[in-house]
């Protein structure tokens, strides 16, 4: 013999509850911001401000919302990180270039004198 469970069941799953599946979807498609500001004071003096922003959504969503800092982080991405490198490949190229151009104009200028 069985005795029936007589807790109620967290989850609704006799009808009308939305499983953790179903809240994480939605959350995901619309986002969510949560925003807080703590500051320490100390005789009207401030001392400490700490300002935490948090976005929970999908790339997608973020993207709609004209978020994508990720993509041009170098430490989050790695097309990111190539061009980093590409960039400095060229300014370290464009620096030799010069350096070798240098000692040429030097003789130059002591066949001339």
């Amino acid at each position: 013999m069985t005795t029936p469970n007589r807790l109620p069941d967290p989850y609704g799953s006799q009808g009308g509850g939305a499983n953790l599946a179903d809240i994480l979807e939605r959350v995901l498609d619309k986002g969510v911001v949560i925003a807080g500001d703590i500051k320490i004071n100390l005789l009207d003096i401030e001392l400490l401000t700490i300002k935490l922003r948090l976005i929970v959504a999908s790339v997608d969503k973020a993207k709609e919302m004209g978020i994508d800092w990720w993509e041009d982080d170098p430490s989050l991405s790695s097309g990111a990180r190539r061009r980093e490198l590409a960039e400095e490949n060229e300014r370290l190229q464009r620096r030799i270039a010069d350096l070798e151009a240098a000692p040429a104009r030097v003789e130059r200028k002591d066949d001339e004198a």
